[in-house]
């Protein structure tokens, strides 16, 4: 699992960095990390694509976010049983002080 969440991360780390400092031209001296090769990369991609290339951040941020959702609903499955036991427990909690306050709030009438 933790190999799985590296390989996720890792390549969406990269990329929103690479995105965010191009963006901005926050070069530090690197040709990469300029606002010149920033649009031309993706124009590069807007024309193999056939796309206009101002359209191709939204659809990654979207493809993102819809595998940022598989990723997390992959652990979730794995951990259901600790998830479930955590939920009851929560929830025995919660009755458990409800029915101690019900009894002080009888012992302490007149």
């Amino acid at each position: 699992m933790k190999w799985f969440l590296i390989l996720w991360a890792g390549p969406v780390a990269l990329l929103s960095s690479w995105y965010g400092l191009s963006y901005y031209d926050m070069s530090f001296g690197f040709f990469m990390l300029t606002r010149h090769t920033h649009d031309l990369v993706f124009e590069v991609y807007g024309n193999v694509l056939g796309i206009p290339p101002e359209t191709i951040p939204p659809l990654v941020a979207r493809a993102i976010a819809l595998d940022s959702l598989i990723v997390f609903a992959i652990i979730a499955f794995r951990k259901r049983k600790a998830i479930a036991a955590w939920w009851r427990r929560r929830q025995l909690s919660k009755e458990g002080a409800v029915a101690v306050r019900s009894e002080e709030s009888l012992s302490s009438a007149p």
